[in-house]
């Protein structure tokens, strides 16, 4: 900006959902779904902007550490006197007794947090009210928000095994911007899925998904996530990220419901429509895929509330390769030598600097299966060596081609020899019924 003010993409991404709240476009309720804070705060921002423009939007402390920030003695205090003095004390309760008998004024949700951090878990659970649930209302515009999900399906008939389909349709439209078949529902998948959405449409504000380890971390934290107090993100969250838009996580199915009856009519249409048109394979499918959602938009879209798109301008190929990929951070040894999945890449000397011993570096992998390492932003020439193990990239192997799964005939149990023990009584000629005394 003119001043010197440089916003990031979520930065921007605030200043268009607050614009669209100013011009009654959006509520504050949707808005603040969409950029990722509470409807408090969402207020608070709104008034923010309406009264210093997008400067408003960039917190005057980002940068600086917090003046009440608990002191690292007083937290260690804390967790020394939860193990010991005041072992199995609730939390709420022992924020009380620190307060009375040791002169340590902490709020509940700080010292659950320092407590939390260091393992010690409250031995009484928090109960909460149960909400109240509703149907909610479609976004106002087309954009603003994208359901993404895969489901796995006998989509070539019975006879084949399952694959996966991709897609995403937009809340306020019900348009179903792109899909893709893949052989299972992976990261590598939905990348993809993703890309031909940001350069064939533009950037969603939005993106509304289930907690499905590919789009959320599920598991245990990491002793470098809990000095860091944050959860490292995913392949895929990481990419969302860097291009400004918001992930979003259903609790439910019913939540993104959208999608979710959106598979109960592929199911029905797009089956009969590849068996028609005799497409047996993963290559055809997706080939097949852009006529038939022509007309599957055209049939089932509804208008959007609100006139426009909400998409931010389609992104350059550079732009999308540079997000949507596998990013790897590896430590180069002392002879240049970085290794990736059995393959070996040779860091060449460059004119400013001949060693990177020690440093860690990003491999990028592209879903082109494309390599190539970085160094604080700035590409290092390398070269793969021979190995003696080495991977097939993910992206490069062929999908080929399905094959009917054979019916497997009913097994028969064995018959007994001839000679067998149950061959040598006679038949019992009685009723089940009759007992012999």
């Amino acid at each position: 900006m003119g001043d010197g003010l440089t916003l990031s993409s979520k930065d921007e991404q605030r200043a268009i959902v607050l614009g669209q709240v100013g011009a009654g476009l959006l509520g504050i309720g949707e808005a603040a779904a969409l950029i990722g804070v509470s409807v408090r705060q969402g207020r608070r921002l709104l008034a923010a902007y309406q009264t210093s423009g997008p400067r408003g939007i960039v917190h005057g402390n980002r940068g600086r550490a917090p003046a009440h920030a608990t002191t690292a003695e007083t937290r260690s205090r804390v967790v020394d006197l939860a193990r010991t003095t005041y072992a199995g004390v609730n939390h709420t309760h022992l924020a009380e007794l620190l307060a009375e008998r040791e002169g340590l004024h902490l709020s509940r949700p700080t010292l659950q947090r320092i407590l939390t951090a260091e393992g010690v878990r409250s031995p009484k659970p928090q109960r909460r009210r149960s909400k109240h649930r509703s149907r909610r209302d479609r976004y106002p515009q087309e954009g603003m928000l994208l359901q993404i999900d895969a489901s796995h399906h006998h989509w070539f008939g019975a006879a084949y095994p399952r694959v996966a389909l991709l897609a995403v349709i937009d809340d306020a439209t019900g348009i179903v911007p792109a899909a893709l078949f893949q052989p299972t529902e992976d990261a590598f998948g939905y990348l993809s899925l993703l890309r031909r959405v940001v350069l064939k449409t533009g950037v969603p504000g939005a993106l509304y998904s289930d907690r499905h380890s590919i789009f959320w971390p599920t598991t245990g934290e990491s002793l470098q996530e809990q000095l860091a107090g944050r959860r490292s993100p995913t392949q895929f969250g990481r990419a969302m990220a860097e291009l400004g838009i918001q992930l979003v996580a259903a609790h439910s199915p019913q939540a993104k419901g959208r999608v979710e009856r959106l598979w109960g009519t592929l199911q029905d249409r797009l089956v009969s429509e590849l068996r028609l048109a005799g497409v047996t394979t993963l290559e055809e499918a997706n080939a097949f895929l852009p006529a038939f959602l022509a007309r599957f938009n055209k049939r089932f879209a509804v208008p959007a509330e609100t006139p426009g798109r909400a998409y931010r301008p389609r992104i350059t190929t550079a732009e999308a390769d540079a997000a949507l990929c596998f990013k790897h951070l590896r430590v180069v040894q002392k002879d240049n030598i970085v290794r990736l999945d059995g393959m070996i890449f040779q860091i060449l000397p460059g004119p400013n600097r001949l060693g990177y011993a020690k440093a860690t570096v990003t491999i990028r992998e592209s879903l082109d299966a494309r390599y190539s390492i970085f160094y604080k932003g700035k590409h290092l020439p390398a070269k793969l060596k021979p190995a003696r193990l080495l991977v097939v990239p993910r992206a490069i192997k062929p999908l080929g081609r399905l094959t009917p799964v054979a019916t497997a005939a009913t097994p028969q149990p064995p018959k007994p020899d001839p000679n067998h023990p149950w061959r040598r009584y006679p038949a019992v000629t009685e009723s089940p019924n009759t007992y012999r005394t």
